[in-house]
């Protein structure tokens, strides 16, 4: 075995000890990379001057105008939490639909649609859904598990349901492996995969899955007869003006946002800075007095945020780097093209490594390290593009879902310490396996990924 073939075996399992061992994600996913080249420089198995290659990344990364966006709508979904906005929603929706467990369950799920495609960030969904619509769930006779259940699985839809920050993030990468692809195959004019395409593609899938939680909403068992609760609670319920004004300027916000995007009107980064204008404005005729507090309290959940995740796009960027300079894509295109089963097989590996990851790693650095690595070999393969971002999208939110480590599991936990961590992770089985039948679907009908970017 040779010697770049030894420390190629050890990078990958290193830089996920690191991170296991609760390094620092910067730190595991940059700094080990970085040790393992200066190792095998020293046995001639690695040219240090690939690092020279290094700065021209990072300003590549600074002048990427699809990350451009990604803390327009990071500030966009912030400000409707910090002002308050998303709580009035969610506080609406719960009164007019509290008659009924039923009703209400399947009005909270559209509430977190909308949500997520307002903010696409799902801690502070899943924190307002558990502070807020948890004990009207629980009133209405609903169990703590399915009611925990419910808050975690639609929390996340802010994943896969655009605009959001997952697929901003994803189309980056999609496109670079593409474009890696096509140039080494001898074509050197193929257009890129854009965010834009991603949004599209991702609807009918989010669309999927909302209509499957609906379905074991209806179909599954409620803990008390589906019944009025009180007569109050069903006047307010028939009260339009109880919740039609406060969800009606954040629904026309996500839609002007949305829409621009999809009609080509507008590219991400216009749009989310539309959008992200748009919810200033909604906070600031809101008022209040403690307004231009949540407005700094948004603007810093917006640097911390946006820092951490372009932390971890420039360590990848490191990763890649090295994992190239050992010869490592062309070990894995060796591995994957040859697979018994071809095309087929190749992707069904992949997406069995990025769902087991997800036990333990964030979406933000599976979508770095295992994209970059394995993309390129399956689109050389014949596996399209826009297809294989949308599977790695729903893949990536059931990681949200699966214990021990997922973030949903750790929101919900925080904001309801009277359900217990094993309840909340049996709650969530159920929309795990929903989850993964929504996957198998896209996968044995690529066209409800492809159809709308192909008609847009």
């Amino acid at each position: 075995m040779s010697g770049q073939a030894i420390f190629l075996l050890i990078l990958l399992p290193a830089v996920m000890a690191a991170l296991l061992s609760g390094m620092n994600a910067f730190v595991a996913i940059g700094g080990v990379p970085v040790l393992i080249a200066l190792l095998a420089s020293a046995t001639g198995s690695f040219d240090l001057a690939l690092l020279n290659a290094v700065p021209a990344r990072l300003t590549g990364i600074m002048e990427n105008t699809v990350l451009t966006a990604v803390p327009l709508f990071v500030l966009m979904g912030a400000v409707l939490e910090r002002s308050g906005i998303a709580t009035a929603m969610i506080e609406a929706m719960t009164r007019a639909a509290s008659g009924s467990a039923r009703k209400l369950s399947l009005s909270i799920l559209a509430l977190s649609a909308i949500l997520a495609a307002a903010t696409g960030v799902v801690g502070a969904t899943i924190v307002m859904l558990a502070t807020i619509a948890l004990p009207g769930l629980l009133a209405a006779g609903i169990s703590k598990s399915r009611a925990a259940g419910l808050v975690c699985a639609s929390g996340t839809l802010g994943q896969i349901i655009p605009p959001s920050v997952l697929l901003l993030l994803l189309s980056d990468q999609v496109s670079n492996a593409w474009l890696q692809s096509q140039r080494q195959s001898g074509n050197f004019a193929a257009d890129p995969v854009t965010a834009s395409d991603l949004f599209a593609a991702a609807i009918i899938p989010g669309l999927v899955l909302v209509a499957l939680y609906a379905i074991w909403l209806v179909a599954g068992p409620v803990s008390r007869s589906d019944e009025n609760i009180s007569a109050n609670q069903s006047t307010t319920a028939t009260n339009p003006s109880s919740w039609i004004v406060p969800m009606l300027l954040p629904v026309l916000l996500v839609v002007m946002v949305l829409g621009s995007i999809l009609a080509g009107i507008a590219t991400p980064t216009e749009a989310a800075s539309i959008g992200a204008f748009g919810t200033v404005l909604m906070a600031v005729l809101r008022g209040g007095q403690s307004l231009w507090n949540a407005l700094w309290l948004a603007a810093i959940d917006t640097i911390r945020l946006t820092g951490a995740i372009f932390a971890i796009v420039i360590a990848a960027s490191l990763l890649s780097l090295v994992f190239r300079g050992l010869d490592g894509d062309l070990a894995v295109d060796a591995l994957l093209l040859h697979l018994p089963g071809g095309q087929i097989a190749a992707l069904a590996l992949v997406m069995l490594v990025i769902f087991v990851l997800g036990f333990f790693l964030e979406f933000v650095e599976i979508i770095y390290i295992v994209v970059p690595v394995a993309a390129p070999a399956l689109f050389a393969a014949g596996v399209d593009p826009v297809w294989f971002a949308v599977l790695v999208a729903m893949n990536l939110q059931t990681s949200f879902l699966t214990p021990p480590f997922g973030l949903s599991l750790f929101y919900f936990r925080s904001a309801a310490p009277q359900v217990a961590t094993l309840e909340i992770w049996r709650s969530v089985a159920p929309y795990i396996l929903l989850q993964l039948a929504g996957l198998a679907l896209v996968a044995a009908v690529p066209a409800l990924a492809t159809f709308l970017p192909s008609q847009l």
